[in-house]
């Protein structure tokens, strides 16, 4: 059994809340008119993503966009590249669609999922390039840790989807969730640390910064980015 797949009848730990919220009429309407054009449908098959984009670029995948600003903002700013986000909470994926609408984009595919679920079954294996996962849920009380999106087990599923030297990039604004993500990736042998340290990056220039961490830098709040980068996939 690998460290991805789960075993019989046991219930998978899960690292979000299903919090729908209160849909606007505007993320109402864009879920309506917007997802079948730009959604994508969860499907136990693997993606052909050259098909799904008619084209062959990079793509980047987004795990936990929220709202999507910052998502459509990197679509705008790099129409080279492709990208997929996945987001549970249903106003953030309708927010996303509304964006793409609004911005004219068409780099962008917006998938409402488990996206651990969506990396085993529809994500190919070495097929994308870049790989984000912004600001997930800390769970910051102890007793909640194991519900931590980034675990040995995560690291090595994105390791397998990632091409060899793909970006993987997480960003957290609690500290004792970057220091958990740090020693995990640590312990990840497929993955090389971008920081000349071995510990946290600036942010890239391609990570915008969200109205949210825009606040909390006003408040004196830190952010602590990691980038790494996918090694020699092991024979």
């Amino acid at each position: 059994m690998t460290a991805t797949q789960t075993p019989p009848h046991h219930r998978p730990i899960r690292s979000f809340v299903r919090r729908e919220g209160r849909l606007t009429v505007g993320q109402q309407r864009a879920l309506d008119l917007l997802w079948p054009r730009w959604g994508l449908e969860f499907a136990p098959e693997p993606l052909k993503l050259e098909a799904l984009f008619g084209r062959r670029a990079p793509v980047t995948l987004e795990i936990g966009f929220g709202n999507g600003e910052s998502l459509a903002q990197m679509a705008a700013e790099h129409p080279e590249r492709d990208f997929i986000g996945v987001e549970v909470h249903r106003p953030g994926v309708g927010h996303l669609l509304q964006q793409v609408e609004d911005l004219g984009l068409t780099n962008v595919r917006v998938a409402c999922h488990d996206a651990v679920e969506m990396l085993n079954r529809q994500i190919p294996t070495q097929s994308l390039d870049r790989i984000q996962v912004y600001f997930p849920d800390p769970w910051p009380k102890k007793r909640h840790h194991k519900r931590r999106l980034v675990q040995p087990a995560f690291v090595a599923l994105l390791a397998s989807r990632l091409r060899e030297g793909g970006i993987l990039h997480l960003a957290t604004d609690w500290e004792d969730y970057a220091r958990h993500m740090l020693e995990v990736m640590q312990q990840a042998g497929d993955f090389a640390n971008q920081a000349a340290d071995g510990g946290f990056s600036p942010r890239p220039s391609y990570r915008p910064l969200t109205k949210f961490e825009q606040r909390g830098q006003r408040l004196g709040h830190d952010v602590w980015d990691l980038v790494y980068e996918r090694t020699r996939p092991k024979r």
